[in-house]
């Protein structure tokens, strides 16, 4: 479904990926790297909003430099630093999301809203919510969304032990996801989790 070929991508004193190829399984997968080894950055790169220095992204036979919005059309990336969607409430973000996404499945989000202690925050604005809560419903969102290709940057930041485990339990069930591809950005490979090494960018 995603294929790489021969990504470059650097910044001053980092070499986060040098002609790196690969063509990812659908499934779980991670990206594995230190504090300011790029994993951000590259995971921009891989939502199409980051241009690499060099290589080329392809995402369910599109590729990125020749039909950009058809590209991330097939993905969910939601940057947890961006005030994007800070003015809207909860509900109305996450309706946005369903209107976005053909497969968007909201037996999916009824779970996770619950999962993730969501209710009372829903018709809260995004702004008004703690980084916890925030990560929370960029969560719901994206377990729930149906995407081909879901981008999730250090997801367990800032989360409560319940709200871990639960999300991993999501993750768990990815694992065997022959549908979806799930790409997830961390520092270190999670506990009880057997996902393959897709990128290590060092520590």
């Amino acid at each position: 479904m995603l294929n790489i070929s021969k990504l470059c991508l650097s910044y001053p004193d980092c070499v986060v990926l040098h002609d790196f190829s690969a063509q990812p399984a659908n499934g779980l997968v991670l990206v594995r790297g230190g504090g300011g080894r790029g994993k951000t950055s590259l995971m921009c790169v891989l939502a199409g909003e980051l241009a690499a220095d060099a290589g080329h992204l392809q995402l369910g036979g599109v590729w990125l430099h020749q039909q950009p919005e058809a590209y991330r059309q097939q993905l969910f990336w939601a940057d947890t630093r961006s005030a994007a969607h800070d003015a809207l409430t909860c509900r109305d973000y996450l309706a946005t999301v369903q209107r976005l996404y053909p497969d968007f499945d909201e037996a999916q989000l009824h779970r996770a809203i619950e999962g993730l202690s969501l209710a009372p925050h829903l018709d809260k604005n995004i702004f008004m919510l703690s980084t916890g809560s925030k990560r929370k419903l960029y969560l719901a969102a994206a377990f729930a969304c149906g995407a081909a290709l879901t981008l999730l940057d250090t997801p367990f930041a800032a989360l409560d032990k319940v709200s871990i485990r639960f999300a991993l339990s999501l993750l768990a069930e990815a694992e065997q996801d022959r549908d979806r591809l799930w790409v997830l950005a961390d520092y270190a490979q999670p506990d009880g989790m057997t996902l393959p090494l897709l990128i290590d960018l060092g520590d």
